[in-house]
């Protein structure tokens, strides 16, 4: 199932969740809304919320509420409450996390092309929400730095509340996957040993085009990820070559802090970033990057001033 968030081109309205069906998104609480009409069941049987924040707060029951209103309406070959994506905007898939956790140098050639070491426990560090953005919008190229960067990532979307989980049972509390660009001001990043002002500008992440639910993305150690600028491929890696993998990092971060629904997790790039490049290669306002990910699709945004 690949959940969004939405509104109408032009609205002022806040973002309210959807699935896509298709080429269309479906406004998921109307959905449920209708679902329940056809089925005659007591009003509020169930409440799937059209509301981003209370969605994600209600954790892996929402998500098989969700997946129940999809179901039916593939079913029932329905189009009701369904807008075209031209239609639509899309924004980040998940608007509001509590928790935006990176982690850095987590592929092998990428800690080469940095001239770093390779780590004995996950990097971690963290953006915040003033940084995310969705795939219908521009990342804002800021005044403040001269080198900024992409990075192609598999971002992990939290289902449910974790502590101390184990990595055999770690897959079990994510809802599903998305794509991030870890845009980084290198700049800004490399001046002090604390990465986070290079990684924090204003709209500067975009996240999406959409989650893909996790019971459609069972082996997401197996995943091909590349990223282009302006048409040009600059990295090509594969989640089979992550350093520390994905039950590793629930294991690892929720052995720190307890991670709750909607947190997100930026699961570190492969080699190819453009402060590697000999000479090295900054984005510029106009450019163009394209990320893809085997299994979710592909995430596009244009740099603006």
């Amino acid at each position: 199932m690949r959940i969004v968030t939405y509104k109408l081109n032009n609205s002022a309205a806040d973002y309210r969740m959807g699935f896509m069906r298709g080429d269309k998104v479906v406004d998921l609480g109307k959905a449920t809304e209708y679902m329940q009409a056809q089925l005659k069941q007591p009003e509020r049987t169930f409440i799937c919320p059209a509301d981003p924040v209370s969605f994600y707060q209600g954790g892996l029951l929402n998500f098989e509420l969700a997946k129940k209103v999809e179901q039916f309406y593939q079913a029932k070959h329905l189009n009701e409450y369904s807008f075209s994506r031209h239609d639509v905007k899309l924004g980040p898939p998940v608007t509001r996390p509590e928790k935006i956790i990176c982690i850095g140098t987590n592929y092998r050639d990428h800690v080469k092309e940095m001239k770093s070491e390779v780590p004995q426990h996950p990097v971690l560090f963290a953006k915040f929400i003033n940084a995310l953005i969705g795939p219908d919008d521009e990342i804002v190229k800021s005044k403040k730095t001269t080198k900024l960067d992409y990075e192609v990532e598999l971002v992990i979307v939290m289902g449910a509340q974790a502590t101390d989980v184990a990595e055999t049972d770690a897959l079990n509390y994510i809802a599903g996957y998305t794509i991030g660009n870890d845009i980084s001001a290198r700049d800004l990043q490399k001046r002090t040993p604390q990465w986070l002002q290079g990684k924090s500008l204003d709209r500067s992440t975009p996240i999406g085009p959409w989650l893909v639910t996790a019971d459609e993305l069972v082996d997401p150690g197996h995943l091909k990820l590349t990223s282009k600028v302006n048409g040009y491929e600059r990295q090509s890696g594969n989640t089979n070559q992550l350093i520390f993998n994905i039950p590793y990092l629930i294991s690892f971060i929720s052995s720190l802090m307890t991670l709750e629904p909607g947190d997100i997790i930026l699961t570190g790039t492969p080699d190819g970033v453009g402060f590697a490049q000999n000479p090295p290669t900054f984005l510029q306002v106009g450019d163009e990057v394209e990320l893809e990910i085997e299994g979710i699709g592909l995430l596009k945004n244009k740099i603006i001033e």
